[in-house]
């Protein structure tokens, strides 16, 4: 059997440790919490205000649905956008039928969709006939 013996490390200099353990933050305005443009607390308010209105959309389109309590819930749940973004697919398969009330109803989550989420592709030279 080997003789192990335990050597003690030489700790660094007091002054050379850090102090705090907390990650350091390189964004600008990230030592005053809160700091910032006047303008980002209305734009802070503006956009949860549109989230808002796109999660009643959601709620509106399901209201009269059947069996779409576990949408209901995924739609209360969502925190972000991009939540409900990926719902729109289960969503729009539920109101899928030629009935004038599904027709607007679709019509009513596409608006809402379309503010949050506005179409990228560059409008197309080509027109109907």
């Amino acid at each position: 059997m080997t003789n192990l013996r335990h050597v003690p490390v030489p700790l660094p200099p007091a002054h050379a440790m850090p102090t705090s353990a907390a990650p350091r933050h390189f964004s600008p305005g990230a030592g005053l919490p809160g700091a910032g443009l006047p303008g980002d607390r209305g734009a802070r308010l503006a956009a949860r205000q549109v989230f808002v209105d796109l999660k009643l959309s959601f709620l509106a389109a399901l209201e009269q649905a059947d069996d779409a309590e576990w949408l209901r819930t995924q739609v209360r749940a969502a925190g972000e956008p991009v939540d409900l973004w990926l719902l729109r697919a289960p969503v729009f398969s539920l109101l899928a039928g030629t009935a004038p009330e599904q027709q607007q109803r679709r019509r009513q989550l596409r608006r809402g969709l379309d503010s949050v989420f506005p179409a990228l592709d560059p409008a197309s030279a080509f027109g109907p006939f």
